[in-house]
């Protein structure tokens, strides 16, 4: 049952096969005995309760093609019953009175939650060990990291302990640990979907999205997901293009005449050569299915790294201001006066990495620093997004690439090098600064450790409100290839 795919497991349970009681039964069972600490809390009431109340639904001929299946939430979306941590000591006790805009769109689709998904504090890290309640482990190999920060949400969907999942994507954390973890995940368009109840991290970057086993489960998902929020301030309108529609559509259209646009900034030193062996040989599928490869250029990409960590870190230090122990989340237990109370609740309340964006961008905004730092990385971001606007259309309709520059790395093995932990987001930072959609496709294995098997994921970037062609190119893919049904061993 919990190898199937969400539209598998949609027509079972219109057939009346299984119950949505059941299904979620199946998974609750398979989260709770799982050692990869991919779960931070699951309430098995509080499923129970939603499932009944899908099978209910069910039964009267009132379902959608979601209704019954059950979703797991990364702990950076706030939700009712469940604890929303966003994996920070900060927050290690605060319950939501209400529910994130995602959130409730797939509990009014009939989805049933199975609990609350592991993640890097506050959505900041590349690895999943940054998490104030231990470290996800791949389910590829334990001794590798999952990638982050939504290494929860595809570690579980790798290891099936649940169908589908929720992320975020700041600056590569839904496409990164999809690729580490072999499933399939899709950043849409910044402003596309509500950031309602999710909490920030950098506002003009944080993107909520999908990661599941393939595009087509992807494609069911952004359905519901997608659409304009009044309540969340950088949302975008139906008149900007954000509507609703079905992303499904275009599924089976065949790719004779793409354009793939291959970046040579993305194949040139740094990349690991068995990554660079599985993302030609992707590349090489398509040429089959009738696509033509395209020599471009996307000269900034270098600058990516060091504008991400001016203008994130920046965004950052001020969306954790509210946490000063004053209102909710963490405070200290003994403190003398106010500003006492200030210091010690937030060196107490925030890892070590979330302090250090925290110093980073407060830097960077002071007063004679910011027009130094701040003001220029936005500029160089604008031309950033200039290089995929020259490329997309014009040249190409898509681009392709790999996600990262390596496999997963063993745990620890960077700990200490956050400058390392950040050179790993080259390929995916510059789509994010220009609010493009992105999305990764397991496309093959490369060695790590030992020789064992990690995956490696196909990077495929479209131009703004291109989600549809991304999903139909990577079902397309999918139909030609299998690597979207591996699974680890013992699955």
């Amino acid at each position: 049952m919990h190898t199937k795919t969400l539209q598998q497991l949609s027509a079972l349970l219109h057939a009346k096969q299984v119950s949505a009681t059941e299904l979620t039964t199946h998974f609750l069972q398979r989260a709770k005995a799982s050692e990869l600490n991919a779960f931070l809390q699951v309430d098995e009431a509080l499923s129970l309760e939603q499932a009944r109340a899908a099978d209910v639904r069910l039964a009267s001929g009132n379902a959608g093609p979601l209704t019954g299946i059950p979703i797991a939430h990364k702990d950076i979306f706030v939700t009712q019953g469940w604890r929303s941590t966003a994996g920070s000591k900060m927050l290690a006790n605060y319950t939501s009175p209400f529910d994130a805009t995602v959130v409730d769109k797939f509990k009014h689709a009939g989805m049933v939650t199975l609990g609350k998904l592991n993640c890097d504090e506050f959505a900041m890290g590349s690895s999943n060990e940054n998490s104030a309640f231990g470290a996800v482990k791949n389910p590829w190999d334990t001794l590798a990291v999952p990638g982050g920060s939504s290494g929860g949400s595809a570690a579980a969907i790798a290891a099936r302990l649940a169908p589908a999942a929720t992320a975020t994507d700041t600056g590569g954390s839904i496409r990164q640990p999809a690729a580490f973890c072999g499933v399939t995940g899709i950043k849409p368009t910044y402003g596309r979907v509500s950031r309602f109840g999710m909490i920030a991290f950098a506002s003009s970057l944080d993107q909520g999205g999908p990661i599941a086993q393939t595009a087509e489960d992807c494609a069911m998902l952004l359905n519901e997901m997608v659409g304009f929020d009044a309540r969340d301030s950088t949302s975008l309108t139906a008149e900007q293009g954000n509507v609703r529609e079905d992303f499904t559509r275009d599924l089976n259209v065949p790719l004779k005449g793409l354009r793939i646009g291959l970046p040579k900034e993305y194949f040139g030193e740094g990349l690991a050569a068995d990554v660079e062996q599985a993302v030609r040989a992707a590349l090489d599928e398509f040429v089959k299915l009738g696509a033509t490869l395209v020599d471009i250029s996307l000269p900034k990409t270098s600058l990516s790294i060091p504008v991400y960590y001016i203008i994130a870190p920046a965004e950052a230090s001020s969306n954790l201001s509210r946490f000063d122990g004053v209102r909710y989340g963490h405070r200290a237990s003994e403190y003398k006066n106010l500003e006492e109370m200030y210091r010690k609740s937030r060196a107490e309340g925030f890892g070590p990495e979330v302090q250090r964006r925290i110093l980073v961008g407060t830097y960077v905004l002071c007063h004679g620093y910011y027009d130094a730092y701040y003001l220029q990385a936005q500029k160089i971001r604008r031309l950033i997004a200039d290089d995929f606007q020259a490329a997309l259309g014009s040249t190409c309709d898509v681009i392709m690439g790999p996600v990262a520059p390596t496999v997963a790395w063993d745990l620890g093995d960077k700990t200490n090098d956050p400058v390392a932990n950040y050179l790993a987001d080259i390929f995916t930072l510059s789509t994010s600064l220009a609010g493009l959609p992105g999305m990764s496709v397991p496309c093959g294995f490369g060695q790590g450790e030992k020789n064992s098997k990690r995956p490696v994921g196909l990077q495929i970037i479209g131009n703004y409100f291109a989600e549809a062609k991304l999903l139909n190119i990577a079902h397309q893919y999918q139909l030609a290839t299998d690597w979207h049904t591996r699974a680890p061993a013992g699955i």
